[in-house]
């Protein structure tokens, strides 16, 4: 039997990178599998922090993707996206999504599901939920409140801010989130273990795998293939650390093979730009669709994910999934003990988030030892498909809705109780 879902998330397609791509592809997914699966997004917008054409920023709009009934609300983005002005941006598509998630409470979805962040769509979903009688359901991608506050954005009202989140949380019926240690964080938070869920990210193994020839976009970004490419792909924001890469890339400019290679957009790309500016062993490469981000991936003989210290225990970057699954070592920044550090361990060399010698360092041994990057990425793969399964991670989420939603609480095609 059909399940009626109404998720509520700020981050869709036509959206590439993070929240977006994965929120979209359970959602495809699950409408194909005969759910009936209504979302309730702003336009796209990110991680260019501006509307993508043809779409409009002000207007309500309906369409059908991929099977997913797709619900678009205006939203107010900020130029600087920093403490206030990300605040007004989540509060202003709170508010405006507000009577489109209302009216589709009315029609009687089963399960209402709200992506995290933004935390401020998490009231408006909890009061939709209580409207339709649903099972709440609240998802967790990164502790916004405490990003903000460990980055500096907000000094003030922590302890105020943490009692109000702890409130909010308690209130779903089911919480989720994609690492064991972000779960064990939502239940120092407050909420019972029993309502506790862990949905991980994932990767197809059948689209991001290992090429067995040079990629494609080498000859077309006149890239050298005996060149050694050191590459972050991802959203260019103020949590990710990218700088450190191209400080990295400076310190090994007379390293005449080795190639920094920086793909992707967002607010701090122009920065890093001019940063590296001189520097000619680096280049950046545009944001990449998503059946190119194969051919992107297997550039690299080493991938780099750079972070903030800040960062490093209220996210779990999904970029990390497919740098793993594509059979490439990679060089992280994490503490030691977090489940990044965890996760690398055995398929690439972990460093201190601050510690921009250690990274030169771990570049420069990968760079030049062909046989480790090989046994490296070997591991890398292998752990991505014991870990990190799409078809494994989708059939245990949806066997995990019918338990939490047994038939007889199911609505018919109306919108009523069975029966």
């Amino acid at each position: 039997m059909s399940i009626r879902i109404l998720i509520h998330t700020i981050f869709y397609r036509p959206e590439l990178t993070g929240v977006a791509k994965y929120t979209a592809e359970l959602c495809e997914w699950l409408a194909f599998r005969g759910h009936d699966v209504h979302v309730v997004s702003p336009p796209p917008y990110y991680p260019q922090w501006r509307i993508q054409t043809p779409y409009h920023q002000w207007r309500y709009t309906s369409e059908l993707l991929d099977g997913v009934h797709v619900h678009g609300c205006p939203v107010w983005l900020p130029r600087h996206p920093r403490g206030l002005g990300r605040v007004l941006y989540g509060l202003s598509f709170a508010l405006a999504s507000l009577p489109v998630m209302l009216r589709e409470a009315l029609r009687g979805p089963d399960l209402l599901l709200v992506t995290v962040p933004s935390f401020l769509n998490s009231v408006v979903a909890w009061a939709a939920a209580r409207t339709a009688g649903s099972t709440a359901w609240l998802h967790i991608h990164d502790f916004e409140i405490d990003l903000a506050y460990d980055f500096g954005q907000f000094r003030r009202g922590r302890r105020v801010a943490e009692l109000l989140e702890s409130l909010i949380l308690r209130r779903f019926d089911v919480v989720s989130s994609i690492t064991r240690r972000m779960l064990n964080k939502v239940c120092a938070k407050g909420v019972p273990e029993n309502r506790l869920y862990m949905l991980p990210n994932w990767f197809d193994p059948a689209t991001i795998r290992p090429l067995p020839h040079a990629s494609p976009m080498r000859s077309q970004f006149e890239i050298p293939n005996d060149s050694v490419v050191a590459m972050f792909s991802g959203s260019l924001g103020a949590k990710q650390g990218v700088e450190m890469i191209v400080e990295a890339a400076r310190a090994l400019v007379d390293h005449r093979r080795l190639l920094f290679v920086i793909s992707g957009e967002g607010v701090t790309a122009d920065t890093l730009r001019a940063r590296a500016q001189g520097i000619g062993n680096i280049r950046f490469l545009p944001l990449q669709p998503a059946e190119r981000l194969n051919e992107l991936l297997n550039i690299a003989d080493i991938h780099l994910l750079p972070q903030q210290p800040a960062a490093s225990g209220s996210v779990m970057p999904s970029k990390l999934i497919h740098m793993l699954a594509s059979g490439r070592p990679v060089v992280a920044a994490a503490r030691a003990g977090t489940e990044i550090a965890q996760l690398v361990n055995e398929c690439g060399i972990v460093v201190e988030p601050d510690n921009e010698k250690a990274l030169v360092s771990a570049i420069l041994n990968l760079a030049e030892d062909h046989a480790e990057r090989l046994r490296l990425g070997e591991r890398a793969r292998q752990r991505a498909l014991e870990q990190f399964r799409q078809d494994s991670i989708f059939s245990d989420f949806e066997r995990e809705l019918h338990r939490r939603i047994p038939p007889v609480l199911r609505r018919t095609a109306d919108g009523l109780p069975p029966g």
